[in-house]
């Protein structure tokens, strides 16, 4: 989206370093008559390699920095001087990245390779391993072969494209339609302060806030931009947030209370997410009805019959506190099964 520093989906270029080659080195030195074979190994050429650092929520920063060439080894020398390794490129991204190898098949059709993912903050993925250093002659030296006149040669490098995704990870995910109350409810739960006002498709990032649960404990909750009818088709924002949804343990639905139909809009967003992809059934589902400052008990009552079975549901107002409290406690409790 133009406007906005928040970028989930990032194609890169990479390039691990060659191995130096080992050196066929022999000494000469001076009153040395018949100096021997003392070439040095190659250096290691450089990797690519992924950091989790949990300072990072976006990938922009390699939005402008695509192609990531690592350097080569150095080539031994003579008196079994190593050459020095190339320094490794690393490339931090936030928790929750995946990395697909682009790979081209031969019928000029290409394929995503799962190469990995980051999930914890300092762990690595090795993209690209870059080539080993050659060995030196003196390696080669034996009883039958006192001058070795050959070394190795370093091992060459990789190189290819990489599809790297943000997943965002976060213990409940907000679900809903543009206005449903998702970006009011994270503000009032969390220190987070997303953008709010009364137009569609107001969020246009997820935003993420650290909600205090009972004895001190706490979730991460994440604000979901809003989903339409045909979202998985491509429709309003598309399926550009949906895959955000994926990495959440809880998912709230959340729907408002001047809705014409709370079962059919429920319906609609189990629909859009299902065929997204069919293994989000399996999360756990809590509903929330927004915005019940409006209501009162009579018509809460009579609202509760078009309420889905089987989905725990709370009526709830962030501008007053209705039920606030309880949810917390319900979405906590959902969390620990």
């Amino acid at each position: 989206m133009a406007g906005s520093n928040f970028v989930d989906y990032v194609k890169i270029f990479a390039r691990s370093g060659h191995g130096g080659a080992g050196s066929a080195h022999f000494r000469r030195e001076k009153f040395v008559a018949f100096g021997g074979p003392d070439g040095g190994d190659g250096g290691k050429g450089g990797s690519i390699v992924l950091r989790g650092d949990k300072q990072y929520w976006t990938l922009i920063h390699l939005k402008y920095q695509r192609h990531q060439f690592a350097e080569d080894g150095q080539n031994g020398s003579g008196a079994r001087s190593s050459g020095k390794d190339a320094r490794d490129i690393v490339i931090p991204v936030p928790l929750g990245t995946v990395a697909r190898r682009v790979v081209e098949a031969e019928d000029g059709s290409t394929n995503m390779e799962f190469a990995g993912e980051v999930t914890a903050d300092g762990e690595e993925l090795v993209l690209l391993r870059g080539g080993r250093g050659g060995l030196g002659n003196w390696h080669f030296k034996s009883a039958t072969n006192q001058t070795p006149r050959y070394a190795q040669p370093g091992e060459e490098g990789d190189d290819g494209a990489f599809v790297l995704e943000l997943k965002v990870l976060a213990d409940v995910g907000l679900v809903g339609f543009p206005n449903a109350g998702k970006s009011t409810l994270l503000s009032v739960v969390s220190a987070a302060r997303p953008k709010i006002a009364d137009y569609a498709f107001t969020t246009l990032e997820p935003n993420l806030g650290i909600v205090e649960a009972r004895d001190h404990k706490s979730f991460v909750m994440a604000d979901i931009p809003g989903i339409i009818e045909g979202a998985h088709e491509g429709r309003g924002l598309g399926t550009r947030f949906l895959r955000h949804i994926e990495r959440n343990s809880v998912l709230l639905f959340m729907i408002p209370a001047d809705t014409d139909d709370v079962r059919r809009d429920y319906e609609v967003l189990l629909g859009e997410l299902t065929q997204y992809n069919p293994e989000l059934l399996d999360k756990r589902r809590l509903l929330a009805v927004t915005k019940c400052d409006m209501l009162d008990e009579e018509l809460i009552g009579q609202m509760r019959d078009q309420l889905p079975e089987g989905v725990p549901a709370l009526f709830i107002s962030s501008v007053t506190g209705l039920n606030i409290a309880r949810l917390k406690d319900m979405l906590w409790d959902a969390l620990q099964e």
